[in-house]
């Protein structure tokens, strides 16, 4: 038999649709429920659906007003709070098509990307990088003004036109911008049952920022779309005052990165006594943290596998456990292979994940870049990178990347990026940048150069600092006398490590 698991096909998406439609008209039937909730140690700020619902809807019409049209691209330059969220849905009721991008994005990181989208506006919180542009820029006084304005129409169109834009590192050394459509949030009610186990009554906590797309949809776009309440920690709350606003806030789901959940284990012990199961995606749950959680809280979690291209689509579920040392298997609706040279595998044989090119989580291509987006697709499949094995009942097991994508924290790093970025150093001759293991379920990215003379590590942390999101910075820096490269002079990243073992 061949490694191909069909879950069978969703429901299509309803026509006209718009994304931000969808997301908070579940909250009709209760206004006065809370939908949102930014906590800190010393209160909370909450955000009725009813509240929610017209400062989203204030906010499209100050966009339009501001003389932005449907199809216009709007880059998001905001911090961790209500703004993000506003402005994201805000845009997209108006028909608008925002790029939401990552508070810690240097200036000149940014430079780049406004170059490669041509946005038409600028949404962006005073402390947040940004270069100078001749574009129209909006301020945050501005925005909350909108918020008060009187409720615009949805933008109701096809579910097939673009609703938004992520950025996500590709193996060609720069940011790929990847397109979704509004048809994305619909395709993501397959995780409702096949990851989450979510409700109305639910209060997920996600611990992670606003921009980042595993918060952006399972923090608050799901929540919101089955009427549940979302959780997040203001900006500053620390991982050890989380089992703190767990408790306090009665809540029912948690999720984070497994590295967040390592820092949250520091502070045990604790107890969370409303607490279901947690969620986590972004990178591999190594076996010993999960044991770890599940020793101190008396709750499972349940993990999930995707990327910014298609989000989730294989993950364990509380009615459908994976068996250890698998992601789970693909959630109802979804059609995944295994692939090898010609095709799908046969079971238990390794080969690259590959989900449907018809699911309609899928993004609709790299933005302005159609050759990047072909290269995707092999036949019926967009291939993802990564490489698995899936066994007779559909389980599959993740085994590692089949390019050089770095893991940061869950965020993918193209190393070719941060390698572009420190060669600028005068004293740096060569360099090669790779993930190397400190510790046992711990790892960092690492820089290994070559030069003249020695450089002080903090000389070299503050340089990459300037020019680089801090977490695409390396934590490790190695002086080598050379860097191992094939017989026609191709770096080896993977042979990286073994200099460090030497050292």
């Amino acid at each position: 038999m061949t490694a191909i698991f069909d879950a069978g096909r969703p429901a299509p998406c309803p026509a006209p649709f718009n994304l931000a439609h969808h997301v908070l008209t579940a909250g009709d039937p209760d206004p006065d429920r809370i939908a949102l909730a930014v906590l800190a140690p010393t209160g909370a700020e909450r955000w009725s659906y009813a509240r929610l619902t017209a400062a989203v809807r204030g906010t499209a019409t100050g966009l339009r007003a501001a003389g932005l049209a449907p199809g216009d691209r709007v880059l998001m330059r905001l911090g961790n709070n209500v703004d993000f969220p506003l402005a994201y849905l805000g845009a997209i009721a108006a028909g608008l098509v925002p790029v939401p991008t990552s508070a810690q994005l240097t200036a000149p990181e940014v430079a780049r990307v406004i170059a490669h989208l041509a946005p038409a506006a600028i949404l962006r919180a005073p402390d947040i990088a940004c270069p100078d542009t001749s574009r129209p820029v909006f301020g945050t006084d501005a925005m909350r003004g909108w918020r008060d304005l009187p409720p615009a129409e949805w933008d109701m169109g096809d579910p097939e036109r673009l609703g938004y834009i992520v950025m996500t590192s590709g193996t060609s050394g720069r940011p790929r911008a990847v397109g979704h459509a509004h048809r994305a949030i619909w395709a993501r009610r397959m995780m409702i049952d096949g990851w989450y186990g979510l409700g109305p009554a639910d209060r997920l906590l996600h611990a992670g920022a606003f921009n980042w797309t595993f918060t952006l949809g399972t923090g608050l776009l799901d929540p919101w779309s089955v009427g549940a309440t979302a959780l997040v920690p203001a900006s500053g709350v620390s991982p050890a005052q989380l089992p703190l606003l767990l408790r306090r806030h009665e809540a029912t789901l948690f999720a984070a990165a497994p590295g967040l959940y390592r820092q949250v284990l520091r502070a045990a012990p604790f107890t969370v006594p409303k607490l279901r199961h947690g969620l986590s995606a972004g990178e591999k749950m190594p076996a010993p943290l999960r044991h770890a959680w599940e020793e101190t809280t008396g709750t499972q979690i349940f993990e999930a596998y995707g990327m910014s291209e298609c989000s989730t689509f294989i993950s364990a579920a509380p009615g459908a456990p994976a068996p250890p040392g698998t992601l789970g298997r693909p959630q109802p609706g979804r059609r995944v292979a295994i692939l090898g040279p010609d095709g799908p595998v046969a079971l238990g044989v390794a080969g690259d994940i590959a989900v449907d090119r018809s699911d309609p989580g899928l993004m609709l291509g790299y933005v302005d870049d159609p050759e990047a987006t072909a290269e995707k697709m092999r036949g019926d499949w967009f291939v993802t990178g990564d490489r698995g094995s899936m066994d007779a009942d559909g389980h599959v097991t993740f085994l590692g990347r089949s390019d050089d994508l770095m893991n940061a924290g869950g965020l993918r790093v193209a190393p070719h990026e941060v390698e572009d970025a420190l060669l600028a150093h005068p004293g740096i001759a060569e360099i090669g940048v790779t993930e190397v293991e400190v510790k046992a379920d711990t790892r960092v990215i690492a820089a290994f150069w070559t030069g003249p003379d020695d450089i002080p590590a903090s000389e070299l942390d503050a340089f990459a600092a300037e020019r680089l999101a801090r977490y695409k910075c390396p934590r490790l820096w190695l002086r080598a006398e050379a860097l191992p490269r094939s017989a026609n002079g191709k770096l080896l990243r993977r042979q990286l490590p073994a200099l460090l073992a030497r050292h």
